[in-house]
């Protein structure tokens, strides 16, 4: 049984993003860190701050990725995309970038249950790093998570059962 848990976790952790390619971030709603959109000024929400810390806490560095994770406006955060219209943090992309010319290392350490605390969450991105650990269970809860990408990554355990049947992979 449990063989067969581990083979549908890899099946679904690989044709996951596949599928979910299909629904896109809306880009006219996210602010950036590049952006140069001078009338672009929302701060992120506090609430969203704190969970971002949280996860940061949990994690292993080796390269600094998280080294802009610093200060009040989580919005200018490198890998954090925040709604423009309410601060909200949208967009998490933390996957282990390919640099051929510089060491760059993954993220290790556990996926924190702070990422819940991420409401507007519509895209996750946390592939080819070294996470492991269990998927949280109340990931599913994330109503507006569109894009999820755990592929890489040392994850144990069952699928959380709210994964499969929320409402988060409408169109």
């Amino acid at each position: 049984m449990e063989s067969r848990n581990t083979s549908l976790l890899s099946l679904i952790v690989l044709l996951l993003p596949l599928f979910l390619q299909l629904f896109q971030v809306e880009e006219a709603l996210v602010i950036n860190s590049s952006s140069t959109d001078a009338d672009v000024n929302r701060a992120c929400v506090e609430m969203d701050r704190k969970a971002l810390l949280e996860f940061k806490a949990g994690l292993g560095d080796p390269s600094g990725r998280l080294s802009s994770w610093v200060g009040e406006d989580c919005c200018k955060w490198k890998g954090v995309d925040c709604s423009n219209a309410t601060g909200h943090v949208i967009k998490l992309d933390l996957r282990k970038p390919y640099q051929p010319s510089e060491a760059v290392f993954p993220l290790s350490g556990q996926i924190s249950d702070s990422l819940l605390d991420l409401k507007y969450l519509n895209y996750l991105d946390l592939s080819s790093n070294e996470l492991s650990g269990p998927i949280p269970d109340s990931v599913g809860n994330l109503d507006n998570l569109r894009y999820l990408d755990l592929s890489g990554n040392s994850i144990s355990g069952s699928i959380p059962p709210s994964i499969g049947g929320c409402c988060c992979w409408r169109n």
